[in-house]
């Protein structure tokens, strides 16, 4: 099996076989369109004989596919702890060491959120300085693209784990989208800084303190009029906010197709704005986008939906290679080890002078 030249090198990527609604079907199909439109080497990791059996069905011989074989399977409905415990060789516990033991660059699977959340962080374990992986997405905005985060993996977070997520939000911002100096705001309820809840007026004096171009509180029409690169909450209000606005994308282009069937002027208008309503659809739609990352590991993860498209799954073996050739987990490891000397220097201060304080008659 080829191994990568590090840990943060481009190579390749494990994709968990038997994880989703549409498993193995959607996940085999989606490494077939990853390897053959994008060149990108694939792992497949699942029950071998299903595995190469939808191989087959694709005509993928002549790919650089490799199959490595794992007979439990964590189903979308498994209790997490349970799962963990009875089913050792998991497909998804086995891409996950292939990610530790350097076999694997990255790792993707649509299956059971919390599962792989749980998995990613006892095997591949968390960067120094992080204390729980923080569940990424990237929505379009009015200007250009929101990192926010986290939509998932920590329903209650600490005023220390909103810092980390700023942190390591500006980095993905600045390093995958491009961003030079991304605004870092906090999702609360009103703009002023005296609103939210106690957590929330906390931490915003927290990341005030420590995070660059903090721009304090933010609202949710935030997220998309582009007056915010970074969007900072829990796991538990971002999951929402998400799964509310993806039913919003559906029902909004269910709706435009409703209208655009209601006569023959209505069609011939769609068939003369129909560049417009595909690119329009490129915008919105989540399978463009892929999966979402876990920020915060030492080795590259990211989750899909679990009834992610093979397009959706071919785009989030894309969107792992270029993380991890982007080196994201190095530089957020990097920046996490500045931020706690910067602290422990600032705390060495105070003290000597408050012992300088002390001693003065």
């Amino acid at each position: 099996m080829q191994m990568p030249q590090s840990a943060e090198a481009p190579g390749r990527i494990a994709v968990d076989a038997m994880g989703g609604d549409h498993a193995p079907e959607r996940p085999v199909e989606g490494a077939v369109l990853a390897v053959r439109e994008l060149g990108i080497p694939v792992t497949l990791v699942g029950r071998e004989a299903e595995v190469r059996r939808e191989l087959a069905a694709h005509d993928a011989a002549h790919l650089d596919i490799e199959v490595v074989n794992a007979d439990d399977v964590i189903e979308m409905n498994d209790v997490v702890v349970t799962a963990l415990r009875k089913k050792k060789n998991s497909s998804l516990r086995v891409a996950a060491k292939l990610v530790r033991d350097g076999h694997a660059a990255a790792m993707v699977s649509a299956g059971n959120t919390g599962a792989v959340m749980a998995v990613a962080k006892i095997v591949i374990g968390t960067l120094t300085g992080i204390n729980r992986p923080a569940l990424t997405t990237t929505v379009p905005n009015v200007r250009s693209k929101t990192v926010w985060l986290d939509v998932g993996a920590n329903v209650e977070v600490k005023p220390e784990g909103f810092r980390e997520f700023a942190i390591m939000g500006r980095i993905y911002a600045c390093d995958i989208l491009g961003i030079e100096n991304p605004r870092i705001g906090l999702l609360s309820v009103g703009a002023e800084e005296g609103k939210g809840t106690d957590l929330t007026r906390e931490t915003h004096k927290l990341l005030k303190s420590d995070v660059p171009n903090f721009i304090g509180n933010v609202e949710g029409r935030d997220l998309f009029n582009g007056n915010c690169d970074v969007v900072v909450c829990d796991g538990f209000t971002g999951n929402v906010s998400l799964k509310a606005l993806e039913s919003v994308v559906e029902t909004l282009q269910l709706f435009l197709r409703q209208e655009m069937e209601r006569s023959w002027r209505t069609k011939l208008g769609f068939l003369l704005a129909r560049p417009a309503f595909r690119s329009f659809k490129k915008r919105v739609d989540y399978a463009e986008f892929g999966g979402a990352p876990l920020l915060g590991l030492r080795g590259c993860t990211l989750i899909c939906h679990g009834g992610s498209s093979p397009l959706a799954l071919r785009n989030a073996v894309r969107a792992a290679q270029e993380y991890v050739r982007k080196g994201v987990s190095r530089r957020i490891e990097q920046r996490m080890g500045e931020l706690v000397a910067a602290r422990t220097e600032l705390r060495a201060i105070e003290a000597q002078i408050g012992r300088a304080a002390g001693s003065v008659p």
